[in-house]
């Protein structure tokens, strides 16, 4: 027979409490493990900066273009999972080397690809609700990506439609947040963890340190958006950064 509780803990574990700079010291360590393993992190950096500026490029419609580059943060932590292997076969001290890294959603993969499936739709959902907000407000026409701030600023109704999208996706980028802090890496680090429970231990990590949880949903939407300012080649650095961040992260609040 089990011991009370263990069964429950297996799948709720424990939450630590952080202090209010323990996101500057996650990427400090993930900037670390970036310059321990230039290699593999580069790639990854690389290939999602080039996913995220073919997805823009070949959209053709300005506000699907808009809501995929706002979107990119929805489903940034399923596209990181090699980085948290690397961070991972680091902190454990092994050799690391790219392939391995690629397949590192396999022990899981039905919990990760559940979990996949719930950001593609919440990313489809997304979408949906950003073309209506810049429909909304641009009768005219969708602007181009390109010219999308001069537009809002060219229009009267320019701030009252940069308000309603920011408070629209405020309350998408809290969801995704909150929930995918750290499942993902959990749900890789521990096989027999399920999509649900590795949510649920998220939204406790956030609520628990909320303050270090805000500033470190901060950090990444600013450092993120910074790539995207750099037309997306700031993301080859970024995206290795912040995935290692957030392994080191989980490592953190989950016992």
């Amino acid at each position: 027979m089990s011991e009370p509780g263990r069964d429950q803990k297996a799948y709720f574990p424990d939450i630590r409490e952080v202090g209010p700079a323990a996101p500057l010291a996650w990427l400090r360590a993930g900037l670390g493990d970036l310059r321990a393993t230039p290699g593999p992190s580069l790639f990854y950096g690389v290939m999602i900066a080039l996913m995220g500026a073919a997805l823009v490029e070949f959209t053709g419609h300005g506000a699907i273009q808009i809501g995929l580059l706002t979107g990119f943060l929805i489903v940034g932590p399923f596209l990181a999972i090699g980085l948290y292997d690397i961070s991972r076969r680091r902190q454990r001290g092994e050799t690391v080397a790219l392939g391995p890294t690629l397949t590192a959603w396999r022990p899981n993969l039905g919990a990760i690809g559940f979990y996949a499936v719930i950001l593609a739709l919440l990313l489809a959902v997304w979408i949906r609700v950003s073309v209506v907000v810049v429909a909304l407000f641009f009768t005219g026409g969708v602007p181009k990506l390109e010219t999308i701030l001069a537009d809002i600023m060219a229009t009267q109704d320019g701030w009252f439609f940069a308000a309603a999208y920011v408070a629209a996706g405020a309350g998408f980028a809290l969801l995704v947040f909150a929930t995918s802090v750290v499942s993902l890496p959990m749900l890789m680090d521990r096989e027999h963890s399920d999509t649900v429970s590795a949510m649920i231990t998220s939204v406790n990590a956030v609520r628990r340190n909320f303050m270090p949880m805000l500033l470190w949903g901060g950090l990444i939407m600013l450092l993120t958006a910074v790539g995207f300012a750099s037309y997306f080649v700031g993301l080859v650095v970024v995206i290795p950064v912040i995935g290692h961040a957030t392994w080191h992260a989980y490592r953190e609040l989950v016992c």
